[in-house]
């Protein structure tokens, strides 16, 4: 028997220490991650994942398409398509209609004049003397993916935002953030809001006393890649291209560091407005030691020097394609932090935009497809004295934001007119002028009197009191106002697809061509996460990340 019991025991022993030898060489998992970072690459069209192809090094978008999980066909679905919005919309599952931002800026009838998407003059700048971080979430209705995260944990995780527009960073941070952290051009520091804290943490002051944005700066912006290489771009010398201020030619060099007094707020339209964010997002991570603690700690970082570079020269110029290539190497530079400092398999990343971009009509007109600007302030002019000779002496009109016009319904029931005869007459007017598609009597949006697809893009952005009466849908390849550069906003694929790819823990490679909508992308981090989803969501869950 004593054989019989040796070789069993010896064959336990074995089968014991193999299988701890089988669970080293296995990766370890955890049933949460140990810091999630939501990149927003502001005015991102979807098809520069895919622009620049010979240019991406291996280990930038092309990892995040290697190692991640794309939806290829992600949407914006509402309009209009811009800045604070789509941040918002990442964040919190939501629509303007139920979180209430309706644009970065927005007439607001219960305080009666135009209000910007995060001011708040209750809150003071710390880090600054100056106003810029007189700002709050405060004008956001709903809660943030961000904010879930922080209720779950019983406020043990941490949250923060980065980014160089103040509103890249306070959305997507959330109401409840530890910390919301922005540019302030006039002193070249990352600043913050009184909302937040009363100090700046020492490490923000240490990574401000290196003035970076002056380094950059004066290394002025020439192209990474000798300028015959950028095949992808039209000529460099484009008439229909913005120059800087005080710059004669929109060409490289630009030699930033003869421009950038008074402050340094010209970093931003250069591809060193990305480093910077990401040398702060760093610090952030380290200063904070995220993802070293108990909870799943959050990292909203926004780069925001591609919508000023786009919007200045647009996206077929060898300024955006060298600020694309550039920030290819950034990220590659940030995931290998993030390797190092976090582990590989232990954070959960995901990369998408804004909003995109439309091409520049000029270039389109060049190529005969149709395009052109519509002036929107000689119509408003024409539009006010069009009014007053219809309905008498007044201001009429109250503003014009986000594609709509808000009339002044105060003085239409003093005079004793009716809303909608004012709001046919508007129609009546706009409707014949070039570049319009449609224009839409916003008070009808119960009505089944539009397609059912553009219905819902509109009504998705209807918050009453912070929406005009009048909406103005353009043709295509229109947009108003900019005669040289480009802008967005539109209810058109150019503006409203966008990338979206996962990266990370628990996330397996694959590509996903079904519809997703931008609003998806916050349910579905609840769902990673195991927490619940932001209290205004109306997105779905995108199953393809969750079949094993």
């Amino acid at each position: 028997m004593k054989p019989i019991k040796t070789t069993l025991a010896l064959a336990f022993l074995a089968l014991f220490f193999s299988s701890i030898l089988l669970a080293q060489t296995k990766p370890v998992t955890s049933d949460k991650p140990a810091l999630v970072v939501g990149i927003v690459v502001d005015q991102m069209r979807w098809d520069y994942l895919y622009r620049y192809p010979e240019k991406y090094s291996a280990n930038g978008f092309n990892r995040l398409l290697r190692e991640g999980y794309s939806c290829q066909n992600t949407q914006i679905n509402y309009s209009p398509s811009y800045t604070a919005c789509g941040h918002t919309c990442i964040y919190t599952g939501s629509v303007p209609a139920v979180h209430g931002i309706t644009g970065n800026n927005w007439f607001d009838y219960d305080e009666k004049k135009v209000v910007y998407c995060t001011q708040d003059t209750t809150f003071n700048s710390i880090g600054s003397t100056s106003k810029a971080g007189r700002m709050s979430p405060n004008r956001m209705l709903t809660t943030t993916i961000t904010d879930e995260l922080r209720l779950a944990t019983n406020f043990g995780s941490k949250t923060i935002g980065v980014a160089l527009k103040d509103r890249g960073s306070i959305l997507p941070a959330g109401h409840s953030a530890n910390a919301a952290y922005f540019y302030d051009g006039s002193v070249g520091n990352f600043i913050t809001s009184s909302y937040y804290m009363k100090e700046l943490p020492s490490w923000v002051n240490e990574f401000n006393r290196k003035q970076l944005p002056e380094l950059y700066i004066r290394q002025n912006w020439n192209t990474l890649l000798p300028i015959a290489q950028y095949f992808e771009s039209h000529e460099d010398d484009a008439p229909f291209e913005e120059t800087f201020s005080n710059e004669k030619k929109p060409i490289f060099e630009h030699r930033v560091s003869e421009l950038m007094k008074p402050g340094y707020d010209i970093i931003k339209a250069t591809p060193y407005g990305n480093t910077y964010t990401l040398d702060f997002a760093k610090a952030t991570i380290a200063g904070e030691k995220l993802g070293k603690g108990k909870y799943t700690d959050f990292l909203a970082v926004s780069l925001s020097s591609t919508d000023y570079i786009g919007h200045q020269f647009g996206p077929n110029s060898v300024e955006i394609e060298d600020c694309y290539i550039r920030l290819d190497k950034e990220l590659e530079q940030f995931f290998n932090y993030l390797d190092a400092n976090i582990g590989k398999g232990k954070y959960l990343l995901f990369l998408t935009a804004d909003h995109g971009a439309a091409h520049v009509p000029d270039f389109l007109k060049r190529h005969k497809i149709p395009a052109g600007v519509f002036p929107i302030d000689t119509v408003y002019k024409q539009l006010e004295t069009h009014l007053a000779s219809k309905f008498g002496e007044g201001k009429w009109l109250l503003g014009y934001e986000n594609m709509q016009f808000s009339l002044n319904r105060e003085l239409i029931a003093k005079q004793e007119k009716d809303l909608t005869d004012v709001i046919d007459e508007v129609k009546n007017f706009i409707a014949p002028l070039p570049g319009i598609a449609k224009v839409l009597d916003l008070t009808e949006l119960e009505e089944e009197i539009y397609e059912q697809s553009l219905k819902q893009k509109i009504a998705n952005s209807y918050y009453p009191r912070r929406a005009g009466d009048v909406f103005v849908m353009f043709e295509p390849g229109w947009f108003e106002g900019m005669e040289k550069g480009t802008t967005h906003g539109t209810i058109y694929p150019y503006d409203t697809h966008i990338p979206l790819v996962f990266m990370g823990w628990n996330v397996k490679p694959g590509l996903d061509y079904s519809q997703v909508n931008m609003a998806d992308i916050a349910p579905t981090l609840a769902a990673m996460l195991r927490i619940q989803e932001p209290n205004g969501s109306v997105g779905k869950i995108i199953p393809g990340l969750f079949v094993k």
